[in-house]
């Protein structure tokens, strides 16, 4: 059974104060069914990590369900950052198990609270209890990651600061970019260091969004291929070596058995750039780069549109945003673009294989999709 993707919609990510929560969901579903030309679905899955915690809203599968006039099977997802990329696997999962189409939504309202709640809701993503209360938030963690990887590799900063860099030329012409400005290295520098060695112009902000697909067993012109899910340990310190993301080299093994390909086969790529780390483990915990040496994909420019390797086309999560709970979503939706030919100036000339890696926590989950054009 093919597991193919009829449509996609999505809010612009950034600060909605004249939207709430159902808004966002709606506008980005309703693109979705529209583009699919599909008025009824088996099923309605709704990613999201911390509505409730937030803003004291749970249910929202049901609540959209509600509003839309769907009467179908309504789930919430929750994996962490990961949670987005975990709705499409669940989505397809669904279509395996023989539905005809399922709706699967991502979305997050971030800027109704304060930075404090919200450091605290992301901290719920890693052992809260041992991590939090011990002064560690996700930015002291990754910015450890940051400190162990230069002093182990020898790496000059520079060429990890190329990557949040690179992004932003991406976004500049996205217009669902929460960041479409232009930024240089030196500015990375100058920004204030958030937790050492790790910059603020290293890091992905807090924002608003929805993203949405029709995932389909009858129509579409992108298959998704592989689907496929890994774990590793919660804590980074309890982890042999944390500068492997064993979760995501796992995920990504298993699809590209799956899709019976390699890593050489991809065109365009997504991966889950919270931090400027973060991004490069993923390209070599994806298989592109040896351990020690994404930074040089980096560094040579491979990750650009119109390099070997063009990686979050889009601005990814540093520049379009990171709206946590559907991230993985807008991933999709992407990629999506990008093999319909549909990318506009962030166009990948002749893409017809992508790849898209979400994670949740440190790595403590991921979750990889491998989508082909259709011919």
């Amino acid at each position: 059974m093919p597991v193919m993707i009829a449509g996609t919609g999505m809010t612009k990510v950034g600060d909605h104060w004249d939207k709430n929560i159902i808004d966002l969901l709606i506008e980005a579903a309703t693109k979705a069914l529209e583009d699919a030309n599909v008025r009824d679905v088996d099923a309605v899955i709704v990613s999201n990590m911390v509505a409730d915690y937030l803003i004291n809203q749970s249910n929202l599968a049901s609540y959209l369900a509600d509003y839309l006039g769907l009467r179908a099977h309504s789930i919430r997802v929750e994996s962490a950052c990961g949670s987005g990329g975990m709705g499409v696997h669940l989505g397809y999962r669904y279509v395996k198990s023989g539905a005809k189409n399922v709706l699967v939504v991502g979305v997050e309202k971030l800027t109704d609270t304060l930075t404090p709640e919200n450091t605290s809701a992301m901290m719920l993503a890693d052992d809260w209890l041992a991590s939090f209360n011990m002064g560690s938030t996700f930015i002291s963690l990754n910015a450890l990651a940051l400190r162990y990887y230069l002093d182990t590799y020898g790496v000059d900063h520079e060429y990890i600061m190329m990557f949040p860099v690179i992004c932003h030329d991406h976004a500049l012409s996205n217009p669902y970019a929460q960041f479409r400005r232009k930024i240089t290295v030196e500015a990375v520098k100058k920004s204030p260091i958030i937790a050492d060695p790790l910059h603020l112009l290293e890091a992905s902000a807090y924002g608003d969004g929805a993203a949405a697909l029709i995932l389909s067993s009858e129509k579409g012109d992108v298959e998704i291929t592989a689907s496929e899910v890994s774990h590793d340990k919660i804590r980074l310190a309890n982890r042999e070596n944390p500068l492997i993301l064993r979760a995501v080299q796992e995920a990504a093994s298993k699809a590209y058995n799956i899709a019976k390909i390699g890593p050489r086969d991809i065109d365009v790529l997504e991966v889950h750039d919270a931090f400027s780390i973060t991004g490069i483990l993923g390209l070599e915990s994806l298989g592109f780069a040896k351990p020690g040496e994404g930074w040089k994909l980096v560094k040579n420019e491979e990750i650009r549109i119109n390099g070997s390797l063009p990686t979050n086309t889009f601005g990814g999560l540093k520049a379009r945003g990171h709206p946590v709970g559907a991230t993985g979503v807008y991933q999709i939706v992407e990629i999506t673009l990008q093999l319909r030919g549909e990318a506009d100036k962030n166009q990948v000339e002749g893409a017809k294989i992508g790849l898209a890696e979400n994670i949740g926590g440190v790595a403590t989950s991921a979750i990889v999709h491998i989508l082909k054009k259709l011919d």
